[in-house]
């Protein structure tokens, strides 16, 4: 088979797709302890609320036909748009209406028209690039350039707490924006790593994009105002000249892929012309399901007092049993600041991430080895890239005890 450099590109195996394809996997066994994915936790009170949107709007007259049998339009459903809009206005006093706003299928999908928007070969020949200010950094970013070299990154100054945690923070000494950079984006909190971007970051970062006339993208996957799962102070920041994405998925959603852009009217108005080009319209059913929740602002309740909460106490119970089971071993976990993951670094590991990563499945473990999660420094040789792995703490207790157990084992190996 003949293939274009971009059926070339985008047949490779990537990172996120030999995720995807371990764990179809690994579920499809059923015999898997599942610390390895990015699926959100199945919150009882949260399917309720949505069972019950379900079963109203199949109800209604015509509800359920017009739901599966109508397209929306290419930004997206108008009246979830519209909704939208007023809760970011009432709640953050955020200068935004419905010309701001685009959804997506999924915010995968965002970054990859975002990403291919901003950087790349441009028309006056120049190449330009997407630069992650701390890395590392969300698995999906990798391979969502159209050409390679897409991504450029910078190494995190690392903080030492007490109870052998850490945090990674920007380091402004070594930051520098070039003129080849077409925009900077971070991701709030972070998938792999649960780190939070302190207020003073993001402004800095916000300045830094607007002094060389770049977009600042945030990430906002797991951030406010929903689901909001994030254990610490953060202001939510948008103006003009920054995107930010959200979600439905972690707020429980994940498979009717509802990704949202806020920006300026010229960028939401180009996410809309890609969506018609690429799939006619976002798929609707997420906005149909959240509207009433988005218009009543029920959807910032339950992020707030469910789904924040819920996440907040698994991240400290598996906090507890990491630390446990590792004590004696040369280890450090960054400090759970929101998202649902928990970051293991294992200094001078004597094998790699994927080694262990490959030891674990063997022992049905599931995990992710840390060096897919370092973007823009494929190139660059950082030992602590081949030292760290992400685990994720949605699943059950019981199942994260015993992932927890296997782990510390092999990594008792390791170094033994």
């Amino acid at each position: 088979m003949n293939l274009s450099k971009f059926g070339e590109k985008f047949t490779r195996k990537a990172g996120i797709t030999e995720l995807m394809d371990d764990l179809g996997a690994a579920m499809a066994k059923g015999d898997m302890l599942m610390l390895g994915g990015g699926n959100p936790a199945h919150i009882p009170e949260v399917q309720k609320v949505f069972r019950r949107r379900m079963e109203a709007i199949l109800a209604e007259p015509r509800g359920f036909e017009t739901m599966i049998g109508n397209y929306d339009a290419s930004r997206g459903n108008a009246a979830f748009i519209e909704a939208l809009a007023g809760l970011l206005r009432d709640t953050f006093g955020w200068e935004v209406g419905p010309e701001n706003i685009a959804l997506t299928n999924g915010s995968q999908n965002a970054f990859f028209c975002l990403f291919n928007l901003f950087a790349g070969e441009m028309p006056d020949g120049s190449r330009k690039k997407i630069l992650f200010p701390l890395t590392p950094e969300y698995i999906g970013y990798a391979d969502a350039g159209l050409v390679d070299g897409l991504f450029t990154a910078k190494r995190p100054a690392i903080g030492m707490i007490d109870d052998h945690l850490f945090k990674y923070h920007v380091d402004f000494n070594t930051l520098e924006v070039g003129d080849d950079i077409g925009a900077l984006c971070v991701s709030r909190p972070t998938n792999p790593t649960g780190n939070v971007l302190t207020d003073e970051e993001i402004l800095h970062l916000d300045l830094m994009a607007q002094d060389k006339g770049i977009p600042l993208i945030i990430d906002n996957a797991y951030g406010t105002p929903f689901p909001d799962i994030i254990y610490t102070e953060a202001k939510p920041r948008w103006n003009p000249n920054t995107v930010v994405c959200m979600s439905l998925s972690k707020f429980g959603l994940p498979n009717l892929r509802t990704g949202i852009v806020v920006a300026h009217q010229e960028i939401a108005s180009a996410i809309a012309d890609i969506n018609g080009v690429m799939h006619l319209a976002p798929g609707g059913i997420g906005a149909r399901l959240a509207i009433d929740l988005v218009r009543s602002g029920e959807i910032m309740a339950l992020s707030r007092d469910v789904v924040r909460p819920f996440y907040e106490r698994k991240a400290r119970r598996a906090l507890d049993v990491f630390q446990g089971e590792l004590d004696g071993l040369p280890f450090r976990i960054h400090k759970p600041e929101g998202a649902i993951f928990l970051w293991l670094w294992f200094p001078e590991l004597p094998c790699t991430s994927a080694h262990l990563y490959e030891r674990l499945k063997a022992r049905r473990t599931l995990v992710i080895p840390g060096h897919h999660f370092f973007p823009g420094l494929e190139s660059e040789y950082w030992q602590h890239k081949f030292e760290c792995i992400r685990v994720t703490y949605a699943q059950d207790d019981t199942i994260v005890r015993e992932g927890a157990k296997v782990i510390a084992d092999e990594v008792r190996r390791a170094y033994g």
